[in-house]
């Protein structure tokens, strides 16, 4: 049997019960007892969450875990010195050691972080980058698995973290049945991007939303302002007056992320070909797809899915 122990502070974020779930449900798909999770705490009891729910914790005792799972608060709070100097003795006697949202701040202290790479809430990574100026702080990952140090960003993303770790553990298809069973539409990689286009574009109108929405679902087609303005129900100028309006850009800017959200998450997680992943995100060609990727992230696509590569074997 795999033992978590799963550390919580006083506030932390109700949110980190669903990551640490995934678990439960692995127990479940697997119909074995693979997985037992067990709620610490500095001196054990009850501990209040962020919503005011309580919950009874064991006090932090070496009780063989092969991993440690900080939870995250809603704010970035002082951990106290029995938390650090545990986590200092157990690193080296646990399989993994690991850190949802503004746990990376507990981990940082601890000086578990310095010289890896380490990511935590997009909302909090400047502050991380700034007080631990010796870990390597990529502000815009789900997740980053370093060696046997985990963390992943905020809220949801701490369950494609636990998703990981059960893939790692009992194969691809396992994790992809947790998915399902937890109702995920998909499984993300470590490398995908904090943010997503649609949320940043934040249209204030259904016609506009719909447009984007038929937009993301057939990307490999020609997209057209006249295209788009007819899904929409509005004149093509109407159209093209009112989308920059609602999202700050133009339709042709607004389409190129789309593509670049769905071909950068091809490369990070599948096995197309280049030639391929410019066709069916509608970039035509592997040209095109290679400078709209220089103008987004300053590096090829090439370069995109091996740094990816990368993180999985490291």
């Amino acid at each position: 049997m795999h033992r978590i122990g799963f550390i919580v502070c006083p506030g932390y974020s109700v949110m980190t019960f669903a990551a640490i779930s995934a678990f439960e449900v692995a127990n479940l798909v697997a119909r074995a007892q693979i997985y037992e999770v067990s709620v610490l705490s500095e001196k054990g009891g009850a501990v209040r969450t962020s919503v005011g729910v309580t919950v009874e914790t064991t006090g932090l005792v070496n009780t063989g875990y092969e991993t440690l799972i900080v939870g995250g608060e809603t704010a970035v709070a002082t951990p106290p010195a029995d938390l650090i100097a545990f986590l200092q003795r157990e690193a080296g006697r646990c399989r993994r050691i690991a850190a949802f949202c503004t746990g990376a701040f507990v981990l940082a202290e601890a000086g578990l972080l310095n010289g890896r790479r380490a990511t935590t809430h997009w909302f909090f990574a400047r502050d991380l980058k700034s007080r631990f100026p010796e870990i390597k702080v990529d502000e815009d990952r789900i997740f980053i698995n370093d060696g046997p140090v985990w963390t992943s960003a905020g809220m949801t993303a701490g369950i494609d973290l636990s998703l990981a770790m059960i893939e790692s553990d009992l194969g691809a298809e396992v994790a992809r049945r947790v998915a399902r069973a937890l109702v995920i539409y998909h499984r993300r990689g470590g490398g995908q991007s904090q943010f997503s286009a649609l949320l940043e574009l934040q249209p204030k109108s259904d016609r506009i939303q719909t447009a984007l929405d038929y937009a993301k679902r057939n990307l490999h087609s020609v997209l057209s302002v006249g295209r788009l303005a007819e899904v929409a129900h509005l004149s093509p100028r109407q159209f093209s007056r009112a989308f920059q309006a609602e999202t700050g850009q133009s339709p042709a800017k607004a389409i190129e992320q789309l593509r670049i959200e769905a071909a950068r998450l091809m490369l990070e997680q599948g096995r197309h070909s280049l030639d391929e992943i410019a066709d069916q995100t509608g970039f035509a060609d592997r040209d095109r797809m290679r400078r709209a990727f220089l103008r987004a992230f300053g590096q090829p696509p090439q370069a995109i899915r091996r740094n990816a590569r990368e993180e999985l074997v490291s």
